[in-house]
């Protein structure tokens, strides 16, 4: 079951002031049994991710005013958290938040990891517990994310999350072998400005059941959030592993959620939705060939905000096939992108600043570092959509 925990955190952002975020759109090996030489596979991705950490510590030009900073989901090895963690500690400046996602581990490895952080996932902890006492569940496999959070006093705190819903290859006919069904995701909600955010787990977005679906509770409990306190979901970010990005699963899940085609949803009218997706050399690592296609991140907000169409060879803007909603659409080459999360504001005929703007776009460079490039040189990678009636699943 689906449960959403409130997390009170402290985070001094500028009150009435846009925020700005870091999407790694990075490459992803995805792992398999049999590897010739695990240690130097995930040696190497982490060195990748340190080199973020890296560019982020810099602080150069306004990358000193970093708020939210995203990863790929199943990127992280669990060998490395610890590195991670400290690297965060190190490099991130106060009032900013890292979410990554973690490589797959055993049912006993993510309930110790989660155990080192119990004030702050004791619901989950609780219910890892109860699972292992309930069943025998030693066999699973965990798809998890890490979220890492510099308050504005300079303290860190670490918030773990388990994959509700697996796809295609996480699930086996073993069921003793089969993924673990997380079932508890905080919603953090800061003071003294009063943002509220979440993060999922790719197909998180989108599963459903005949009794519920995740987005549904998503929005219930924005809803609630909103007559309860004039406090909406401000940010939902969606780590991703996916050869499908823009599969029409997830453009139905985008339709119902910013549509509000049957009853109204001010909880999440004005979220801004972040699909942050491993760049498209992922598929290489695949055992089969495959015309796949990963990368293609993504910022989502409401039709209200009114973002002009345009296409640069880095990026392009639409409104993914006629939805309420506008979207900022990335490629599929490794990058990172740096751009502002639009403020809450009224539609206003006289308002003529655009709301979302891309400040930086980075590529990777010989030496292992990262460069600012030019957005409007070119890039065959963004390429138009492909809304694909087949079945979408994630890596």
């Amino acid at each position: 079951m689906f449960r959403i925990v409130e997390k009170p955190v402290f985070l001094d952002f500028p009150p009435g002031h846009h925020l700005h975020c870091l999407l790694c759109q990075i490459p992803n090996q995805i792992r398999f049994a049999g590897e010739t030489d695990p240690a130097a596979i995930s040696a190497r991705k982490w060195q990748r991710i340190a080199g973020l950490f890296d560019l982020v510590g810099q602080a150069q030009g306004n990358l000193r005013k970093l708020h939210f900073m995203l990863l790929p989901e199943a990127v992280l090895p669990l060998a490395f958290v610890d590195d991670a963690l400290q690297a965060a500690e190190r490099q991130l400046p106060h009032n900013s938040v890292c979410m990554i996602g973690l490589e797959h581990m055993a049912v006993a490895d993510f309930h110790a990891l989660v155990e080192r952080f119990p004030a702050d996932n004791a619901e989950l902890l609780q219910s890892v517990t109860e699972d292992r006492r309930s069943g025998d569940i030693e066999g699973l496999k965990v798809n998890s994310a890490l979220t890492c959070i510099r308050e504005g006093d300079g303290r860190s705190r670490v918030f773990l999350q388990a994959k509700s819903h697996p796809f295609a290859g996480e699930e086996t006919i073993d069921a003793r072998h089969d993924l673990y069904h997380g079932k508890i995701f905080p919603l953090w909600r800061s003071q003294p400005t009063g943002f509220n955010f979440m993060a999922l787990i790719c197909f998180d977005y989108l599963y459903r059941t005949l009794y519920q679906s995740n987005i549904r509770q998503v929005i219930d409990h924005a809803n609630q959030l909103y007559f309860s306190t004039r406090q909406r979901l401000d940010l939902l970010a969606v780590l991703e592993c996916n050869p499908k990005p823009e599969h029409r699963v997830f453009r139905d899940v985008l339709h119902g959620f910013y549509g509000e085609l049957l009853e109204a949803a001010p909880g999440v009218r004005d979220c801004i939705t972040l699909f942050c997706n491993s760049a498209g050399s992922t598929r290489e690592s695949l055992p089969l060939p495959s015309t796949d296609s990963f990368g293609h991140s993504a910022v989502v907000i409401h039709k209200n905000h009114k973002l002009p169409t345009l296409q640069l060879s880095e990026f392009s803007t639409d409104d993914f096939a006629g939805l309420p909603l506008c979207r900022l659409r990335f490629g599929t080459a490794s990058r990172l992108y740096y751009f502002n999360l639009p403020v809450f504001h009224e539609t206003d005929p006289r308002t003529t600043r655009m709301p979302l703007k891309v400040h930086h776009v980075y590529a990777a460079d010989a030496a292992g570092g990262w460069h600012s490039i030019d957005p409007r040189g070119t890039n065959p990678a963004a390429s138009a959509p492909d809304i694909s009636d087949s079945q979408g699943e994630t890596a």
